[in-house]
């Protein structure tokens, strides 16, 4: 999830001649996007499958052109969703950024809103500049599922018991190294520790939600650390037990990945 395009890959963000413009031309823009994930593979702009990225480039190059470089906080997986998720955008473009706001919530498809756009600091990087981040995994606990939350929520017809839950997610808060909450793909090999700030399990109705912020995540993490909570509440894992996993450093001794649909980046925090 943390993973964005580099300058090598500037012509995939729809930045071809960004190179080109002079530092001191470029007016730094940081957006802020809420979007619909069922319909998407993700942000990241990939060859055979629609992602945000794409979308998002489309309605900005219908507005500004193809001069821009373009970076996103975060990489979130197909079928994640997003309240909030920034942009920043250099340009040399004049647009101001109400107008541009405007604009883009006029090109952009239903699933994809501009909520803010804002003038920022040179120096803005919306991932290097990143303090923290807050994901919320929810789960539709009801023996009936919901058919309006198909796609947005787990269903999970079993009773959970979310003090349980709360208690054992306590676990995961603090400096770690979570290579066992990792799903290990082709992607360079990272420093695998995280500071998980903060893990709550709380229920409202028959919605039960589980929100962690970090200083940052791992590829699955979130979702596999709400796996292994579902494992506790089978008894399959104890909740003693997560913090021998965690020491394992083992991918194998953690719960399944949870599905995508629960998946949402909250809060996106900068200094």
């Amino acid at each position: 999830m943390q993973h964005i395009c580099d300058e090598r890959n500037l012509r995939q963000n729809g930045a071809k001649n960004a190179r080109e413009l002079s530092e001191t031309a470029l007016r730094n823009l940081l957006i802020t996007i809420s979007y619909d994930g069922k319909c998407f593979h993700g942000w990241q702009i990939q060859q055979n499958a629609y992602t945000v990225q794409e979308a998002f480039q489309k309605a900005l190059s219908k507005i500004i052109g193809d001069d821009y470089d373009l970076k996103g906080c975060s990489r979130t997986d197909s079928g994640v969703h997003a309240n909030m998720y920034c942009l920043s955008l250099k340009t040399a473009h004049p647009i101001p950024p109400q107008r541009l706001k405007a604009a883009l919530n006029r090109w952009l498809p239903l699933s994809v809103a501009v909520s803010d756009c804002v003038e920022v600091s040179p120096g803005f990087h919306a991932r290097y500049s990143c303090v923290s981040k807050e994901y919320i995994y929810k789960i539709w606990n009801s023996e009936v599922r919901n058919p309006f939350l198909d796609g947005y929520a787990l269903h999970y017809r079993y009773r959970l018991d979310e003090k349980l839950l709360n208690s054992a997610a306590q676990a995961y808060v603090g400096s770690h190294d979570f290579t066992s909450f990792c799903t290990v793909d082709s992607r360079e090999a990272e420093n695998m520790t995280r500071n998980v700030k903060s893990f709550s399990v709380t229920r409202d109705g028959d919605m039960v939600t589980m929100r962690v912020e970090a200083d940052g995540f791992l590829y699955n993490m979130v979702r596999i650390m709400v796996g292994t909570l579902l494992r506790v509440q089978q008894g399959k894992i104890k909740p003693a037990d997560i913090p021998e996993i965690i020491e394992k450093k083992d991918r194998s001794f953690a719960g399944p990945t949870a599905p995508a649909c629960g998946l949402y980046l909250n809060k996106v925090y900068y200094k």
